[in-house]
């Protein structure tokens, strides 16, 4: 499979500071890493003024879809980052992107340069047509530790600290600051998977009341921040 073209199931779960260290003792000799597991995720959502794409991705049951800018760590003009869009049909996230200079990025983004004219370009432009005036509207950053299964390397877990935002700033280049989304004490738990988890894994999760929730960073912002709601349960959507 292309790079840039992933096909999977994601699960994901809400932890506490105690689960992720109980896990981690558990999964130490079975997780690997790669010169990219550690790092800082920085992704800018787009949107529009009427914020379709994250209402839409919060009230539909089959269909979402997000289109996002992303880098990793702080950008330089000359840095690779990757403009994505990840749909969400019958429980399987299908997610493809482009990778370009942070540069190229934001001349696509405010004036409509295209960077290439690859199949996967074209597509993505193509659906952020159907959105009136979609610009960006959030900043989302945590940090990540990723790591995958020895015993099956398809199989991906992530895990997310200290996710934040910003709605004002929304130059990755000034830095990873922003106020925070989830409690000190909570880590997101992301298993990526090719359709199946190894029963020994979801047994280690039961064993930890680890269980699955449905969860949006983007729509946690928008429902607490944007849409105004006070209440933490509407914090939670796919």
């Amino acid at each position: 499979m292309d790079e840039n073209i992933f096909e999977r199931y994601e699960k994901k779960y809400l932890l506490t500071k105690a689960q992720y260290k109980a896990l981690m003792e558990r999964l130490q000799d079975d997780l690997g890493t790669n010169q990219y597991s550690f790092s800082t995720v920085c992704s800018l959502y787009l949107d529009n003024d009427q914020s379709t794409l994250i209402r839409n991705s919060i009230d539909a049951i089959g269909y979402k879809e997000k289109y996002r800018l992303r880098s990793y760590g702080v950008p330089s003009d000359t840095s690779m980052v990757f403009l994505e869009v990840k749909k969400k049909y019958n429980g399987i996230v299908y997610k493809r992107r482009v990778a370009m200079t942070y540069e190229q990025a934001m001349a696509y983004l405010n004036q409509h340069k295209m960077p290439n004219q690859t199949q996967i370009m074209k597509e993505i432009d193509y659906g952020m047509s159907h959105y009136d005036h979609i610009e960006p509207k959030v900043l989302i950053m945590y940090d990540r530790s990723a790591y995958f299964l020895k015993s099956d390397p398809e199989i991906r877990i992530t895990f997310d600290q200290n996710p934040r935002y910003r709605l004002d700033d929304l130059n990755m280049q000034d830095g990873m600051d922003g106020e925070s989304i989830l409690s000190q004490d909570q880590v997101l738990l992301e298993l990526k998977n090719p359709g199946y988890l190894p029963l020994w894994l979801a047994q280690i999760l039961d064993e930890l009341k680890i269980y699955p929730t449905s969860f949006s960073k983007y729509g946690a912002v928008y429902n607490n921040r944007i849409r105004g709601n006070s209440s933490y349960e509407h914090l939670y959507s796919n």
